[in-house]
């Protein structure tokens, strides 16, 4: 079992920043693929930002060169860099954990982009 809890949401305007934080626990060590995904109103769940063990990092077009995905093993911590946002980021954003045993989801974050 694997236990994921985001943090870091809020309001921002357009052209900010935030960070979102993923604190993960349980079965940690099983942890191969960490990710972000995203679901604004109305629109299907996609991917933001993909991070392994054995591959590089990797982005949807739509947030490359603006967000950066970061792993802390020291602190089993998933981390989401968000600079230049637009009101198109406005979404619910998901941290993803994929093992061995299944696929875990956490609760969300909502993060909104609006002057």
């Amino acid at each position: 079992q694997v236990q994921l809890v985001e943090s870091g949401g809020g309001l921002v305007q357009p052209g900010g920043s935030l960070r979102l934080s993923c604190a993960a626990s349980g079965s940690i060590f099983s942890l191969n693929v960490m990710a972000w995904y995203r679901q604004a109103p109305g629109k299907r769940r996609e991917l933001v930002a993909r991070i392994t063990r054995a591959t590089p990092t990797d982005y949807a077009d739509s947030v490359k060169g603006r967000f950066t995905i970061a792993r802390d093993n020291d602190t089993n911590t998933l981390y989401l860099q968000m600079n230049s946002l637009e009101p198109e980021d406005s979404a619910v954003y998901y941290c993803y954990a994929l093992t061995p045993a299944g696929d875990y989801w956490g609760q969300g974050t909502q993060v909104t982009v609006s002057s």
